[in-house]
């Protein structure tokens, strides 16, 4: 279940990206926040009442809260108008948490591979608590920055998993997946277009 979770989150990114990129208008995309904020967090109160108390189990499931929270938070915002600064700075929390996953995975779990991707996730949520709690102009970069992880981090290897194929990533291709990509958004950062009109601050993520 987590797994069709994760395909889906490629979808509100996917359609996020194209919103900071002024294509998609913010209430629009807001309704659709909140079908996958719902999912990321009906899902993962499923799998932790029917964990028996796993705590592995509940670890993995308990990261699902992050991006549930934060797209409900983003939905209701694009909906009611309201200001950006507290799904900012929530943002900036999540990130710092997103490392500890990140870590985690790497050492104590041992699966390098998403150890990658949270890193790459704790990134893309710095980028949204310096879009819109200290109001950087930096809505293209992210809405790109959105569009590729929405690839990489999420639909990809949703499905990949979903088809039993992810094994056949191995942790050297992750990492320079990951290398790669970070190169490629420095070098977005260093070519990025001028900034979309403030307009679109309300619509993140």
């Amino acid at each position: 279940m987590s797994t069709v979770g994760l395909l889906y989150v490629g979808a509100v990114l996917f359609l996020n990206g194209f919103m900071l990129l002024g294509k998609v208008d913010g209430k629009s995309a807001g309704i659709f926040n909140l079908f996958i904020g719902g999912l990321q967090v009906f899902t993962p109160i499923f799998i932790i009442v029917t964990a028996n108390g796993d705590l592995s189990t509940i670890f993995s499931a308990s990261g699902l809260f992050l991006f549930g929270f934060t797209y409900l938070y983003v939905g209701i915002t694009n909906l009611t108008n309201t200001s950006t600064t507290g799904v900012g700075y929530y943002s900036l929390w999540v990130s710092i948490l997103a490392i500890g996953y990140s870590l985690a995975n790497l050492i104590y779990l041992e699966d390098l591979k998403f150890g990658v991707i949270w890193l790459m996730w704790s990134y893309l949520w710095f980028l949204f608590y310096l879009l819109l709690a200290k109001n950087k102009p930096i809505e293209k970069y992210t809405g790109w920055v959105a569009l590729i992880q929405s690839w990489i981090t999420c639909t990809i290897p949703g499905f990949l998993i979903l088809v039993d194929l992810w094994g056949a990533i191995t942790n050297t291709i992750m990492f320079v997946i990951g290398g790669t990509s970070f190169l490629l958004f420095a070098l977005l950062y260093m070519f990025k277009q001028a900034p979309i009109s403030r307009k679109h601050l309300n619509e993140t993520v």
